[in-house]
């Protein structure tokens, strides 16, 4: 793994930039039916390119997606972090958990780091999350972390026609919280 950024820990998790190992499991989550709320399900070669794009917004931004990996098991089960490509709609910490992670408030967790890491770090004054009006689990996520609907969004090409309500919450409603 190429030391391309920092590492967080939590007290069930590893948080650090995305690496060539992780790539098996990242995409048997784009492959995986249930990955239709962040684009998926995907070949193997398309989410070899958001893969990639992850991993190399960490050299060109300084910041990007980490991979997740759970302390007890050593395994790749997410990606979550800050995430603003080129006409996003916001400063987005989001998140994607693989299907044996759900239900272990894995998202909530890392989330939760990350956007510590975006406001301390980053120096960002707000955070939003890009979730589907159908996403309810994400939906559920987002409220545990604080945030909330802020109304329906627009995502940029090629990805304008997806329905999008963006949740979030300022840099002050998070510390208050905290």
């Amino acid at each position: 793994m190429a030391d391309s950024g920092p590492t967080i820990e939590t007290a069930r998790l590893i948080l650090r930039p995305t690496a060539a190992e992780d790539f098996d499991a990242w995409a048997a989550l784009m492959a995986d039916d249930a990955s239709h709320f962040i684009g998926g399900p995907q070949a193997r070669s398309v989410a070899w390119r958001g893969f990639i794009s992850v991993a190399g917004a960490w050299a060109i931004q300084g910041y990007s997606m980490f991979s997740v990996i759970e302390k007890a098991s050593g395994l790749w089960v997410g990606r979550v972090g800050p995430w603003v490509p080129e006409g996003w709609p916001g400063t987005e910490v989001g998140w994607a958990v693989a299907k044996p992670a759900y239900g272990k408030g894995y998202a909530t967790e890392a989330a939760t780091a990350a956007i510590d890491w975006a406001f301390d770090t980053l120096g960002w004054t707000d955070v939003i999350h890009c979730i589907d009006p159908e996403n309810i689990a994400s939906q559920r996520v987002a409220e545990r972390l604080g945030s909330t609907n802020r109304g329906p969004g627009r995502m940029p090409e090629p990805y304008e026609e997806y329905p999008v309500d963006i949740w979030g919450q300022t840099r002050e409603a998070w510390r208050a919280r905290r």
